[in-house]
């Protein structure tokens, strides 16, 4: 990495980490702002929920070709501008219509600068440091979540609405901040990604058709979904009406088993990184299948295992634990992988297609596991032990439509070999490739 490379990288991160700490201010509160604060309902803040995960599907089919077009800096620019403007507005809103309209200006804002984000972070780095690029990212949003979650808690007051005015406005702060600083940045071009940056006005080589061609990426959507709905669409909604009405435990808790899964990822995510680097993506993935499914057990046990409440609320928290560790396993292998299966043409398209997936799965988790969650407890533990076991069987057969340094980075270190090249619409082929 050049020492434009580095120092582009640590703008962009400490940018990201601004913008999850702002977004911690309010993502936990919205539900209680809007249908308490605001008086405006319980059936109001749902919709309200419902369109702020809805607007990001409907920007994201766009948002790759843009970003392909434009480049990620101009687009993250645009949509850190366009969700400070809908957290100033969320403040304000003491109506429906108001409260709704900001609501899809902040979640489509938020959304497309998940991928421009992403992009820029392979823009500036090469195949040897992009696991630990990402690995950082992910490590620096969830601080900046607890962090803000923790600091927004000490200043809310729901006799006050002008309490939650300021933790909006504390968000919009951010992302005007992520923006400045992303004006900052000097993109470099990267030499392992060369042909990554569109000259002007360029139009990238292809579209959907290539993406829905390429075996490994649609296998790879197919995984990204299934780990999303199993894991994060069930954090707040399955999950938790499974540990109040089955477990018996105090809402409260869900708190301190959330904690302590933003713990486990901060403690461990770079140990876990040393120890998951140099080995197979497909492989490590298959283990997070493994231990999640493990977890869904500790989770049947909570609920079903007619232990002590003391026991079911030490479960509880071990299962939010153990998803915290298969996430530090996920973050130096998913994100990095999709950024290696994308053609130089196409990087933005990838990120905004997996990123498209994610909101699928983080969209259908809470509508099919909340209601399973409170009232069908022993399906529900069956049905997503077979899903985290599902992550496993996936992912190994993911890794055979992988080229040896896509499912391994750590060879790209090693000297030149003639190795399999992952390309749209077919199998691995065996080519010339130069690894430095």
């Amino acid at each position: 990495m050049t020492r434009e490379m580095g120092a582009a990288l640590r703008r962009i991160q400490l940018g990201s980490a601004l913008s999850a700490f702002g977004l911690g201010f309010t993502v936990p509160y919205l539900y209680v702002y809007v249908a308490q604060v605001r008086d405006l309902g319980a059936g109001t803040a749902g919709v309200v929920l419902a369109v702020f995960a809805m607007a990001a599907l409907a920007v994201l089919p766009f948002t790759g070709r843009a970003i392909d077009r434009r480049g990620p800096l101009p687009v993250l620019i645009v949509a850190a501008g366009a969700a400070a403007v809908g957290a100033c507005a969320l403040g304000v809103s003491d109506g429906v219509t108001s409260a709704v309209l900001s609501a899809a200006v902040l979640g489509a804002g938020t959304a497309v600068m998940q991928p421009a984000l992403a992009t820029m972070l392979v823009w500036c780095s090469s195949a040897a440091t992009r696991t630990r690029a990402f690995a950082m990212q992910f490590f620096l949003q969830n601080l900046g979540l607890g962090i803000g979650g923790l600091v927004g808690g000490q200043l809310v007051d729901v006799d006050r609405p002008s309490s939650f005015t300021l933790l909006f406005l504390i968000e919009a702060a951010m992302f005007v901040v992520l923006g400045v600083v992303a004006a900052t940045v000097r993109m470099p071009r990267a030499p392992s990604l060369a042909g990554t940056v569109p000259a002007d006005g360029a139009a990238p080589k292809a579209g959907l058709r290539v993406l829905l061609s390429h075996r490994a990426m649609v296998q790879l959507c197919v995984l990204g979904f299934v780990i999303f709905f199993a894991c994060y669409g069930q954090f707040e909604s399955g999950l938790a009406a499974y540990g109040t009405e089955a477990a018996g435990i105090d809402p409260s808790t869900l708190g301190v088993a959330l904690a302590a899964n933003t713990a486990v990822i901060v403690v461990a995510q770079f140990v876990v990184l040393r120890l998951v680097e140099r080995r197979s993506r497909s492989r490590v993935i298959a283990w997070v299948g493994l231990i999640w499914a493990f977890a869904w057990i500790v989770a049947g046990y909570a609920g079903l295992g007619h232990g002590s409440q003391t026991m079911a609320t030490a479960a509880m928290i071990s299962t939010y634990a153990l998803f915290g560790l298969g996430e530090a396993m996920l973050s130096p292998t998913v994100a990095p992988l999709v950024a290696d299966l994308a053609p130089e043409s196409m990087v933005g398209q990838y990120n905004s297609a997996f990123a498209l997936v994610k909101q699928l799965a983080l969209a259908v988790g809470p509508a099919v596991g909340g209601p399973m969650g409170a009232s069908l407890h022993g399906p529900y533990i069956v049905t997503f032990v077979l899903f985290s076991l599902g992550i496993s069987v996936l992912a190994l057969r993911l890794g055979r439509h992988l080229s040896p340094v896509q499912d391994k980075p750590s060879l790209a270190a090693a000297p030149s070999r003639v190795v399999a090249v992952s390309v749209p619409g077919n199998e691995p082929v065996t080519a010339p490739t130069v690894v430095h």
